[in-house]
């Protein structure tokens, strides 16, 4: 009975330690989003105090207003449409060629595959060059929005992602549908892609992440400044001497919003896809 006491203590200081441990990186990590937040409605005297101001003392919506004088609600519209249309053809690319690559038997495919895997370890810094003459001499897209698009399109950890989730569908799925008529297309949308409504969801989330996150590639094909980005529009508010720091807050945070609803949106199906990559048999 003592050793069960002792054990059963061990096990709630255990759990106590912990919780103590999740509740303080909770903090760390939402308190930079906290000050962005609260400042956003702070004046610009209580945002340069030399004694930090946790709350606002005399919340002002001056800074959302501001933005107007700025056009960035402009460069919010181009990010998200820039992330949509990524998202929607890296997704639509993505499944075609992790369709082929895991269902189908055809000469060259673990050369193709292999290939693939060598692209994943290639930077991004690497291949801006390239793409950049590519964007600019092949396709003529230099300062348009589809030039920071198209680069994304083939991006290779999303076939691998999905190659590798197909090749645990059984094959008996796609042979008893070739069986009742289903031509390759069909097999691909009525059978695959509905059982594959959890990695479609994962490859969402981290398409839009790294597309919205993504600095360089704005920074190198666009030059005007009606077609910035909301992060090349923050970067264009900070000045060589002054810096605006409530509409940069205020931005920042409006910029936070299109994203977190698409990681709410499709949270239930990430959270599938990791609970089913550790299912075996």
């Amino acid at each position: 009975m003592k050793k069960t006491t002792d054990l059963s203590g061990t096990s709630k200081g255990y759990k106590v330690f912990s919780v103590a441990i999740l509740v303080v990186m909770v903090i760390f990590f939402l308190f930079p989003l906290y000050w962005i937040v609260t400042g956003s409605f702070k004046n610009k005297l209580e945002i340069t105090a030399r004694t930090p101001i946790w709350f606002p003392i005399e919340p002002t919506v001056e800074n959302y207003a501001r933005l107007f004088d700025n056009p960035a609600f402009l460069w919010l519209f181009n990010i998200i449409f820039i992330s949509a249309a990524a998202m929607i053809l890296t997704c639509l690319t993505a499944s075609l060629a992790g369709y082929a690559l895991g269902k189908k038997r055809f000469i060259g495919r673990g050369v193709l595959f292999t290939i693939i895997i060598c692209a994943m370890a290639l930077p991004k810094q690497v291949i801006v060059i390239p793409l950049a003459q590519e964007m600019t001499n092949f396709f003529h897209l230099n300062d348009t929005l589809w030039a920071v698009i198209l680069p994304t399109v083939g991006w290779p950890f999303g076939v691998f992602l999905m190659k590798q989730f197909f090749d645990g569908i059984p094959n008996e799925l796609s042979e008893a549908a070739r069986i009742d008529g289903l031509n390759e297309f069909g097999i691909y949308s009525k059978i695959i892609m509905p059982l594959s409504k959890s990695v479609i969801g994962t490859l969402v989330i981290l398409t839009s992440l790294s597309v919205w996150n993504d600095f360089l590639a704005p920074l190198i094909y666009i030059n005007s400044r009606e077609l910035y980005t909301i992060q090349l529009g923050l970067r264009n508010m900070i000045s060589e001497f002054t810096a605006e720091y409530g509409p940069i807050m205020a931005a920042s945070v409006i910029s936070i919003i299109p994203i977190l609803i698409v990681f709410l949106c499709f949270q239930s199906f990430f959270e599938q896809s990791l609970a089913s990559s550790g299912v075996k048999g």
